[in-house]
């Protein structure tokens, strides 16, 4: 085996440094060599809009320094994972340290951090040792707050996500240190969810505590996450409760005696098929004319979505009463939409005494209805609003017809169906 070649290199932002020719590793330092000739760090002033365009090299990773601001570097990995890096000296020691992942700490957000750990690098101490001391004594609801904001400011049901939390997990950890939860706290928290009969929601924790966990390492609050390996609680089977005709014959009488709000609500769902939120939280200004029309912000997928309004879906409509000064249909304060599902739940489940039925169930059970009156398969998701299963992949890139008569023919004949269900 051939001996090693050390040279003495001068690095453009650290001076000189011994290290091994052709050594891949010198990379973790933006020292690329090859055949011993030393190859200049990029390095470039970087903005918003540049630190977006910077592509991943073909392989490994780059760091690309910010000029004006020294040891700063944008890390760029061949799988398009940014991050930002600061190096630094402690003595004659070369160190480097993480920021923060990109897009999540912008450019101006990494100049800030960057002076924060340049002053304290400045004063002899070593900025990695003491930001570790200090997020170590964060306490795990003011990270959870910052990971909320920061993480899941984009996701559709954070405020599902909160909620689960705030139950299960907050009362336990909201005063411990972050860097103190361990794997025996999670699996005790998870464990107290499946004994009290919610084995859904304990897979659902683990997967949200698992981002969570996983983003506290990104962020250097912790070294290493403790739902490493730790594998879901419990088997979550999907359902396939689908009310009969008789139920919903029950049910429809039910929710005429609820009246408006809930139980106009429900009739709407059951002749839609729309989500629950979709109809809880309809406006004014979403109704135009014989249509529901749903912008990407009320919809789960992130696409806008018609919904057709079948003739005694718009008779239904047009009884229900205004509320001055509010644009929502279903409210019982005029500030927001309808809230208290559970109570009605618990109400129809005292009256109906239904077996093991969820609300949810009723989309199933519309899906289920249009498939019986001879609906196609692709036409039943697209007034789902489900863009898996057959609108799923390349057909959901390359095939953009909505279906639009044909949705409202369906539901046409599901609102027909239902009718004579409940007048039978």
């Amino acid at each position: 085996m051939p001996k090693a070649v050390v040279i003495l290199a001068n690095h453009p932002q650290y001076g000189q440094h011994l290290i091994t020719v052709g050594n891949r590793s010198n990379q973790r330092f933006g020292l690329p060599i090859v055949t011993g000739k030393f190859l200049a760090v990029p390095k470039r002033t970087l903005t918003a809009a540049s630190v977006e365009r910077i592509k991943p090299p073909k392989e490994g990773q780059v760091d690309v320094f910010d000029a004006g601001y020294p040891g700063l570097a944008l890390r760029v990995s061949y799988g398009g994972r940014k991050s930002w890096v600061f190096f630094y000296r402690i003595g004659q020691r070369l160190r480097r340290m993480s920021l923060g992942t990109y897009p999540a700490l912008g450019l101006a957000q990494a100049h800030d951090a960057w002076r924060e750990a340049r002053k304290v690098a400045q004063s002899g101490q070593d900025p990695s040792l003491v930001r570790k001391h200090e997020i170590g004594s964060r306490d795990f609801a003011t990270v959870l707050d910052e990971w909320l904001k920061r993480d899941q400011s984009q996701n559709r049901s954070k405020d599902s996500t909160k909620r689960l939390i705030d139950r299960n997990v907050m009362p336990l950890w909201q005063h411990r240190f972050v860097s103190e939860i361990k794997r025996p706290d999670i699996m005790h928290a998870l464990d107290e969810v499946v004994d009290r009969g919610s084995p859904i929601a304990a897979r659902r924790l683990h997967a949200h505590l698992h981002r969570f966990f996983k983003w506290c390492v990104e962020q250097g609050y912790i070294e290493i996450s403790p739902m490493m390996h730790l594998t879901k609680p419990g088997v979550e089977t999907k359902r396939d409760r689908v009310l009969s005709d008789e139920e919903l014959k029950a049910l429809w009488s039910e929710t005429e005696k609820l009246g408006w709000p809930f139980g106009t609500a429900l009739q709407l769902l059951i002749l839609t098929g729309a989500r629950r939120q979709e109809i809880a939280g309809l406006q004014r200004s979403e109704l135009k004319g014989d249509i529901i029309e749903l912008s990407v912000a009320r919809t789960k997928n992130g696409k806008p979505h018609i919904i057709p309004l079948s003739p005694p879906a718009l008779a239904i409509l047009s009884k229900v009463p205004r509320v001055q000064g509010s644009e929502f249909i279903f409210t019982t304060n005029g500030r927001g939409p309808v809230v208290a599902w559970a109570s009605i739940k618990a109400k129809l489940d005292n009256e109906l005494q239904f077996p093991d039925w969820r609300l949810h169930d009723l989309r199933r059970t519309v899906a289920t209805g249009l498939q019986k009156l001879g609906t196609p398969l692709q036409v039943t998701e697209a007034i789902l609003g489900h863009t898996s299963g057959s609108r799923g992949g390349i057909v959901d890139v390359y095939q953009r017809y909505d279906y639009g008569a044909e949705k409202r023919a369906a539901l046409e004949a599901w609102g027909a169906h239902i009718m004579a269900l409940v007048q039978s």
